[in-house]
């Protein structure tokens, strides 16, 4: 069954966040994603808050960018929180927005080489192995987690171009598409992180996660079109929903024929009401979505 979520945010004020993880965990949704943009609310922090605040709802984080954070420092959170809010949490890792990275001092010459090397460390800092390493960006000197994890957690990489998604496929053990992603896009995208996860390996699956632009209400189609002129977008034909529970419900469960694990709506910054919008998703649009 496809896994439906929705995204706060960071647009919106940290202090907004509480209520709307209490309507998500209230209404039973059952994944909240958070995003750690420049310059504007920490992922880990925020996730810490949601998950406090709440018994049972899952907290997904895309993306933490890798430039901005050592290695060990992404893993001791990361296995603090699972060892808080067991089977609770999803991270996700990636380049970054370059213009950002630069703006802090923090751009690489080759993000490639080092989400690479980043995937590899972390993942094995997390399964509780002694980790040292001289890459060209990721260096560790016999460093190992105090506490790490019961089990290691999933850890995802936000991918777009060919290039990063085959290597999604072979290092990291799901990816996150951005808002924006066609179905067709969905597709080929697919192709190229099986073709790295085949390079891999490994057995136990790759789940995809893709952001579905959504809006509800007499004004979504406006709001959707104010959507389109702040991202640039020539169109929101294939990438956005607009209506009902049942235009909303048909449009997640064509994303999930193309090869979407997790469908996660993201509204409006503009929404007027976003608790009302994941009481929505949880109790009118669920039921419908295969």
């Amino acid at each position: 069954m496809t896994v439906l979520g929705v995204v706060f945010l960071p647009q919106l004020p940290p202090e907004r966040l509480r209520s709307v993880a209490w309507a998500a965990d209230e209404a039973g949704l059952e994944e909240l994603w958070l995003w750690e943009d420049c310059f504007r609310e920490s992922g880990i922090a925020s996730a810490a808050a949601a998950l406090a605040w709440t018994e049972r709802l899952r907290v997904g984080v895309g993306l933490l960018p890798v430039p901005l954070r050592n290695v060990a420092l992404t893993a001791m959170e990361i296995a603090t929180l699972e060892r808080m809010f067991p089977d609770r949490v999803s991270i996700g890792v990636g380049h970054g927005v370059q213009d950002w990275m630069a703006q802090v001092g923090a751009r690489v010459e080759s993000p490639t080489t080092l989400l690479r090397e980043y995937l590899t460390a972390l993942r094995a800092l997390l399964r509780g192995e002694r980790v040292s390493t001289e890459g060209r960006y990721v260096r560790l000197d016999g460093v190992a987690l105090d506490w790490p994890p019961a089990s290691a957690p999933a850890i995802f990489a936000g991918a777009t171009g060919p290039r990063t998604l085959k290597l999604s496929g072979e290092f990291a053990d799901g990816t996150i598409l951005a808002g924006g992603t066609s179905p067709d896009g969905v597709r080929q995208a697919r192709r190229l992180i099986d073709e790295g996860y085949v390079k891999s390996g490994r057995t136990q699956g790759h789940p995809v996660v893709v952001y579905l632009h959504a809006a509800t209400g007499p004004d979504a189609a406006e709001r959707l079109e104010a959507e389109r002129r702040r991202s640039g977008y020539e169109s929101m034909r294939d990438i956005a929903v607009a209506g009902d529970m049942h235009a909303v419900a048909a449009e997640v469960n064509r994303w999930a024929t193309v090869g979407v694990d997790t469908v996660v709506l993201q509204p409006t910054p503009d929404d007027p009401d976003l608790e009302g919008f994941v009481r929505f998703v949880a109790l009118d649009v669920r039921p419908l979505v295969l």
